[in-house]
Parts: C-alpha cells; structure tokens; sequence
C-alpha cells in the first residue's frame, strides 16, 4: 500500500518508481515466462518493435522484441496483473477502486543492440477525456543506464497534450526533447515504474552484454472514456481491480 507522500509525488511529477513490488524470485521467474514466450513465438513472427524514429538517436540497427496481450500467451502473467500488491498501487494513482486494463506490452531489448524510444507521450496512441490511462512497467531484471532504462521529464504531464510527429512513430522533436535532458530511472528486478500518459517518457539503448526484460501494462478508471475509437484490443476492458460501473449485457 503507497503512502500519501506516494502519491503527493505521482500527482506532482506524473511518475513513481515503486521499489521491490515484485520478489526478486518473483521477477526471476516472469523473466523466464518472458523469454520462452519470444522463444516459442519467434519462429512464425516478426516481433521487432523497434520505432523508425529511433534511427534519430541510434547511429546502428538495434532490435527491441515484444508480444501484445501476454495473459493469452501464459497464464501466470494472468496472475501477475491481478495481483493484489500491483493494482491497490495503481487504484491508488488512478484515484478510483476500479482500475480496467486497456493493453499490456512485453519487451525484450537484447543485448549491445536493444532499440531504443524517442521522447513522446503515450497519449496520441489512445486518448481518453479524463487522462487517467497511466502505465505500469514491471522490471523482471535489473535496468541500469547502460540497459536503457526509462527517462522520465518530471511534471511534464502537467502540460497536457502536446503536438508529436506520427513519422516513424508518434514522438515529439528529438532535437527539443533529447533523451539525455530526462530524468534516467534505474530500476531492480521487482520495480514498477508507474507514469501518466500524458508524462513525456523514453529509454536509450540496451549497450550492456545482458538483456533488458520489462512488462507496461496501459490502465485506467472504466468511467473515464476514449476520445477516438483506436488502439484497441482484444484483452481491453478486463477489470484488473473492482468492478466496471459501465458495463453493458452482450450476450457473449
């Protein structure tokens, strides 16, 4: 359970680094569920998520592997998502007891080549009206500097919207925003970084001789309702915590 002073924090720089949310035996063993997803999946897909953009910061070809939707994939990620430690955290960020999964992403950047991302708000992917979404990235092993981990300008969601560039992937003036001028946040095995969607975000390249493995769940409050149907998916509206107050009988 986050303490006030938590939370005073994500309310003011639009991101909390949550230390040891996870065991390490814990993050270990969703490592291992990680890389023998990409290993079973490898074989019949292209799984390179690497931005065109990230041609703008890296002079060399650098690869970043991932999968949609893992809970399909492998139950215990499943599990890891509703646990209770991760969503009283992220109910407590969101403001509201009900907290709706909108799309999960899992990412291996391999090592000496791991792509990077450009700086960019998460918000021209899938708006909403209230700005609840928010991401969570869970740290299956240690993410130091040299691994690329996640750079953050603090209080940067408190600008709302910004103008981003949709070539090579949404992102915002590499020259304006470079990685370099972010706040780096080092992570261990077991942390969650939370963060806004509207918080300007990004991560260098994985230049150290081991891979990075990460998990971003995108959520939010069920109430608070896209702008523009996009971006969706076929895991979006299950309730992670609590209940959905919108909810409409299908039949299905």
């Amino acid at each position: 359970m986050l303490q006030e002073t938590d939370i005073k924090f994500y309310r003011a720089n639009g991101y909390l680094l949550v230390k040891g949310l996870l065991t390490k035996a814990e993050a270990a063993s969703y490592r291992e569920e990680s890389h023998s997803l990409i290993a079973r999946l490898g074989a019949t897909a292209n799984l390179d998520a690497t931005w065109g953009s990230a041609k703008g910061i890296s002079d060399k070809q650098t690869v970043i592997q991932h999968c949609h939707n893992v809970q399909f994939y492998c139950a215990a990620f499943t599990v890891m998502m509703t646990d209770d430690r991760f969503t009283k955290a992220a109910s407590q960020l969101i403001g509201s007891e009900n907290v709706q999964l909108h799309h999960n992403k899992m990412f291996i950047k391999p090592p000496e080549k791991g792509s990077p991302f450009p700086m960019h708000q998460d918000y021209p992917y899938f708006p909403h009206e209230r700005h609840t979404m928010m991401a969570a990235i869970f740290h299956f092993d240690d993410a130091p500097l040299e691994k690329g981990c996640v750079r953050v300008m603090p209080g940067s969601h408190l600008q709302g919207p910004l103008d981003h560039s949709p070539e090579g992937g949404w992102h915002l003036p590499i020259d304006k925003y470079p990685l370099e001028a972010a706040v780096a946040c080092p992570a261990e095995a077991g942390d969650v970084l939370f963060f806004n969607y509207l918080t300007i975000h990004g991560s260098g390249v994985n230049v150290s001789s081991e891979a990075r493995t990460t998990l971003l769940i995108q959520m939010r409050d069920p109430e608070d309702k896209p702008t523009v149907k996009t971006h969706e998916s076929r895991g979006q509206g299950m309730m992670l915590r609590g209940i959905d107050p919108c909810a409409v009988y299908t039949g299905l």
